[in-house]
């Protein structure tokens, strides 16, 4: 039997990843692969509005446009575009990780023990890398 590319999957406009079907099958990948993806693109466009105003912020700053309110609010939104673009990168980090992962046949199980991460959690955080109880002990040791 053929395997299913879950990259190709067409899935039905209302598909949800239900508990009744095989962890991780074609269907459940294409559902998770498609919101991955769609969320890096939307990430990707995001980077690019940001660096745009960034560039027009800078571009009035240079030019001498404003008193002196207008610098201290140009710059004020300068590093907000910035931190907000590091927090996208970050994410974007993860997605490709998730997406690696996927490839590499391991999404949706743990990367401490290998067990089932489970669906709800997966539905909660598609970019879950642990169970529920590995991340709660990972806190906690964090947080020691």
């Amino acid at each position: 039997m053929a395997k299913v590319n879950y990259k190709t999957l067409e899935l039905p406009a209302k598909y949800t990843p239900k508990k009744s079907e095989p962890y991780m099958c074609p269907e459940q990948l294409a559902y998770f692969y498609q919101l991955l993806n769609t969320q890096k693109e939307e990430l990707v466009q995001d980077s690019d509005s940001v660096l745009s105003a960034v560039r027009l912020v800078e571009k009035n700053q240079s030019a001498g446009v404003g008193d002196t309110m207008d610098n201290a609010t140009f710059e004020q939104d300068i590093q907000m575009n910035l931190h907000m673009s590091q927090r996208d990168n970050n994410l974007l980090r993860k997605i490709n990780a998730a997406l690696e992962r996927m490839e590499n046949g391991t999404y949706g199980y743990s990367v401490v023990s290998g067990d089932e991460i489970g669906l709800n959690r997966m539905m909660a955080r598609p970019l879950a890398t642990m169970t529920v109880e590995e991340q709660e002990e990972y806190e906690s040791r964090k947080n020691d």
